[in-house]
């Protein structure tokens, strides 16, 4: 059973993997993962007939995630994968109906930073499409982290990061027009660090 698991979901966020369940993206069918690694979150996509793009900075991940297009999904095209930067994508607006990032926006430079790779992804996305994003934060850690500047914050598991906080991500949802279809959830792990899961659907 656990083999077949991994063989139609591969390595999912488990957060995404919730949103697939409750059929929340049943009705898209172009998808980009801005910041897609070697694909851990696109196995079922590719296996279920989505038009799947990935983009990643690193050369060496975008190859192995063409390479795991073309084994799970022949038709689709390898060029759709690339390497390019989330504040820099090089698609046209409102072509996609989910925009996946994980992992991606808290490793943002400072907030000019994180507010162009928010609304890059923001504008390839069509409206009544969906945003995917889990990125850390200081929900729930508070006095645990020390602030370095720029948004930027030493954690207790000793990374620094760019973090978020419930106001933040409301502000936001608010300021770009979007809509929150899921309320904002936050994994605590052992006070070492915290990740966030926020959902959103353009409007």
């Amino acid at each position: 059973m656990v083999n077949n698991l991994q063989q139609l979901y591969g390595n999912i966020d488990i957060y995404l993997f919730d949103q697939l369940l409750k059929g929340r993206y049943d009705t898209c069918r172009k998808i980009l993962d801005a910041g897609c690694g070697g694909g851990r979150n696109l196995v079922w996509f590719l296996q279920n007939g989505y038009e799947v793009y990935g983009i990643d900075p690193n050369a060496e991940a975008v190859q192995a995630v063409k390479e795991l297009s073309l084994k799970l999904a022949p038709d689709n095209s390898s060029a759709n994968f690339t390497v390019a930067t989330a504040e820099s994508l090089p698609y046209a607006d409102g072509m996609f109906d989910l925009v996946i990032s994980s992992a991606v926006l808290h490793f943002a430079k400072n907030h000019e930073h994180f507010d162009a790779m928010l609304r890059s992804m923001w504008r390839v996305l069509k409206h009544g499409g969906y945003l995917f994003i889990r990125l850390a934060s200081d929900i729930g850690i508070e006095p645990l982290v020390k602030h370095m500047g720029n948004g930027r914050y030493l954690l207790p598991d000793g990374s620094e990061r760019y973090l978020v906080n419930e106001d933040k991500l409301l502000a936001y949802t608010m300021d770009l027009g979007g809509y929150l279809h899921e309320p904002i959830k936050t994994t605590n792990v052992q006070n070492l660090r915290c990740m966030t899961t926020w959902c959103l659907q353009k409007l």
